[in-house]
């Protein structure tokens, strides 16, 4: 590896009214290496890559590119120089082609006239660069393909760009462990073709496995850089102050655990067979499986918006068969949507009015419970309170907030209906690593309280850490199930069925 780094930052600083986002930061990535960059939300992050990419520009300090010296004024200044970013929400058109993506605002011509051909054959090249070009079609729609085929689709456009710099922000967030591990695939690919690589990431393991280098942000400075990956615990010390190990609270004692809240005995539908589960209250129940092995499907049967044909469905002892979410709601069963943005959150509305939105829309429902639903002013502000969500106000528009914050407003939302059930679909995706350590609480906390708790999450860490028992499914139904603390590569080995494992 050359000493001269492809991209270096120096001493780079900027300010906001009223916000220092960055003070005397300097960062550096060289050819064939992946640095990570790691940091709380807020830890200025996303502002050095915004100075990077021609976004912003630095107050102080300067950019330098293979030894010459590159402040960008526009975002297409730094694309010309070779530098793509990658972020977390993608941007690419759902109803374009992947061709017509890949070269959307450069596509080539014959004449006047767009040459389709060209477009298709390098599409093809640079997807057979890391071996997506036999499942991936240069003619299919975006709107098509599931979210790790876009993520190759981005992928392919940087490297159709020839960058020479790929910033990747959170590109796991939303996807499984099996594409996770194509993802990584692809970046080792890349490294071998000399890329510089600078991989923004919440989650350790992710570091463990693909990073050369690592710089730790912590409040718009450099915490710590480290020129090998060390142990998790040094990075996670060093971004939060605490070690890994204070992530988890402490697993449900079986004295903890109490009745079946929410039982199903071979339940089944379109996408679902044979299915026998119990909820407890107080229980932590964490659901495992690569996509499409049907724990989302599960999570909308028991929440009435795919309900079960086949088999039966009690509360508490009492049938329950909800055919759609009005009926699992007034029954007492809530649900947090994986993509908080899309399927939770109104952004435009203040944090308040999020807060209350099922509340009021459910008071006339349970007519003279109507003041257990606190749809008043004050009782949704100490459940925010309650929850510690951090804002400026709770006038203020959501969309201001931080991921975990958010997802704490939509639990203070469920709490208003004061509900039986709760089921988390991915509860810490796009969350820092510090908020992550709140929600797992919070989840501990609710189910001390007599919830009953459904967990479903890509990342098996995460289901290992904080469930009380876990749930492997595959092909639409339970395969498995293990104890607090089961190894990783035996629930890989259930979900994917490369042995038995005698649920």
């Amino acid at each position: 590896m050359s000493d001269t780094p492809v991209i270096a930052m120096a001493h780079i600083s900027k300010s906001f009214p009223g916000v220092r986002a960055l003070n005397d930061v300097s960062f550096a990535c060289h050819a064939g290496q992946v640095h990570a960059l790691v940091g709380e939300n807020g830890a200025g992050k996303s502002t050095l890559i915004k100075i990077l990419s021609g976004v912003y520009r630095p107050d102080a300090g300067n950019i330098v590119l293979n030894g010459a010296n590159a402040n960008f004024k526009h975002p297409v200044e730094s694309l010309r120089a070779g530098i793509s970013v990658i972020y977390q929400e993608f941007s690419l058109l759902p109803e374009r082609t992947v061709a017509q993506n890949i070269f959307l605002g450069r596509e080539p011509r014959k004449g006047l006239v767009l040459d389709h051909a060209a477009m298709r054959s390098e599409t093809r090249r640079v997807l057979d660069l890391f071996g997506a070009g036999a499942r991936v079609s240069p003619d299919a729609l975006v709107a098509d393909l599931d979210v790790a085929t876009q993520q190759m689709v981005e992928i392919a456009k940087a490297i159709s760009l020839d960058a020479r710099v790929v910033v990747m922000d959170e590109p796991t967030a939303a996807l499984n462990e099996a594409e996770c591990e194509v993802l990584f695939a692809t970046v080792d690919k890349l490294r071998e073709r000399g890329t510089a690589i600078i991989y923004i990431t919440h989650r350790m393991r992710e570091v463990t496995r693909l990073a050369d280098r690592v710089t730790v942000l912590k409040d718009g400075e450099v915490a710590a850089h480290f020129d090998t990956p060390p142990a998790p615990d040094a990075i996670v010390r060093a971004m939060v102050g605490r070690d890994i190990a204070d992530y988890y609270a402490p697993p449900a004692t079986q004295a903890e655990i109490g009745a079946p809240v929410l039982s199903v005995r071979n339940g089944g539908n379109a996408f679902l067979r044979h299915i026998d589960l119990d909820l407890r209250a107080g229980e932590i129940v964490g659901f495992a499986g690569i996509q499409g092995a049907g724990r989302v499907a599960l999570a909308m049967a028991l929440f009435g918006q795919v309900p079960f044909t086949t088999g039966t469905v009690t509360l508490n002892g009492a049938n329950a068969a909800f055919a759609n979410p009005r009926d699992a709601i007034r029954g007492g069963v809530g649900l947090l949507p994986g993509d908080r943005k899309a399927e939770a959150l109104v952004l435009m509305q203040s944090v308040r009015d999020n807060g209350l939105l099922t509340a009021r829309a459910f008071s006339p429902l349970v007519g003279t419970q109507k003041s257990n639903a606190h749809a008043s002013l004050s009782s949704m502000d100490a459940l925010l309170d309650q929850m510690q969500v951090k804002a400026a106000s709770y006038e203020q528009d959501i969309k201001f907030l931080s991921g975990g914050n958010q997802q704490k407003a939509v639990v203070a939302r469920w709490l208003a209906l004061k509900p039986k059930v709760l089921i988390f679909v991915e509860p810490t995706r796009g969350i820092d690593v510090n908020a992550k350590a709140g929600i797992y609480h919070l989840m501990r906390d609710l189910a001390r309280a007599g919830t009953a708790i459904m967990m479903i999450s890509s990342d098996l860490p995460e289901v290992i850490g904080a469930a009380d028992r876990i749930v492997v499914m595959r092909a639409g139904t339970i395969v498995a199930e293990f104890p607090h603390g089961a190894a990783e590569t035996d629930l890989m080995l259930a979900a994917t069925g490369e042995t038995e494992v005698a649920a």
